[in-house]
């Protein structure tokens, strides 16, 4: 669970950071906060609820009561911040914001730390690899996201200008899509080997990063201008937030059953018809 909450979580949400990070250089905010929440749905509602179709997704009790309630009280803190209940008269992401987000993401990291190191569970089973090689693979991945990144971003614009298509609903969308795959993936294997906590873990874990740190890091290099009708798709990631913790503690306990899955993935479909009927 550490591991998927940490390392596979920020492995995962690379491709949200560089796309981020090139949109804030440019000003385009509506693709920052759209990619942000729309991934936060995204990996919520289509990638828990593809995994635990596969196979229901039991989860630890430190889960159930702990890691699932901080996404869902960093989702309500996002809501809150967006809104100028944080630092009232703010019509925009400022770089205050990002700095308080850094600092709770800080605090979320050692919270982590702290459970790594009373798991005895955790030793060395991976196959190491040399130095040299361990850098020529992140180099050759980090140019990789970068051009990818920037081919998101680029396209993603001339459909939305193309289609008469908002930034917003791009954002939401396509990109958003987009740059969850890798959570995708990495969800539905571990749902496949039955590892529920790296199901979830990823999950939960990339849905805090994406807020207290790529939200933070992209209002670190510009502030991010913030359209409210954003508020609707932050309704509901905190709406399927609140389903998830009640599905912990309904029927089976601590467990994601399949019909649970079903409603969030079928939630899914029908907020999306919804926004791209209503132009988002």
């Amino acid at each position: 669970m550490a591991i998927g909450l940490t390392i596979v979580a920020f492995g995962t949400s690379a491709p949200e950071l560089i796309v981020n990070i090139i949109a804030s250089i440019n000003g385009y905010s509506d693709i920052v906060i759209g990619n942000i929440v729309g991934s936060n749905n995204f990996n919520l509602f289509i990638i828990l609820g593809l995994s635990g179709l596969i196979f229901p997704i039991v989860v630890q009790a430190s889960t159930a009561w702990k890691e699932i309630p901080m996404s869902l009280i960093v989702s309500v803190f996002l809501l809150l911040l967006l809104n100028d209940f944080v630092f009232v008269g703010q019509t925009y992401v400022s770089r205050i914001d990002g700095l308080l987000m850094l600092i709770l993401f800080s605090i979320f990291l050692i919270y982590i730390f702290n459970q790594m190191k009373n798991d005895p569970h955790l030793d060395d089973e991976f196959k190491s690899k040399s130095t040299l090689k361990v850098w020529l693979l992140i180099i050759v991945g980090l140019v990789g996201l970068i051009l990818g990144g920037q081919l998101v971003v680029a396209n993603s614009i001339s459909i939305a200008s193309k289609l008469g298509l908002s930034e917003k609903i791009i954002g939401l969308t396509i990109v958003a899509a987009g740059t969850s795959l890798p959570e995708l993936i990495t969800s539905i294997v571990a749902a496949f080997k039955k590892n529920s906590d790296i199901a979830i873990g990823n999950v939960i874990g990339s849905n805090i990063f994406n807020i207290l740190l790529i939200l933070a890091i992209s209002s670190l290099i510009n502030p991010i201008k913030y359209n409210s009708d954003f508020n609707l798709d932050i309704y509901v990631l905190i709406g399927g937030s609140v389903f998830l913790f009640l599905a912990m503690l309904t029927g089976q306990q601590k467990k994601l059953d399949r019909w649970e899955a079903g409603v969030l993935l079928v939630f899914y479909i029908f907020y999306t018809i919804y926004l791209i009927i209503n132009g988002a």
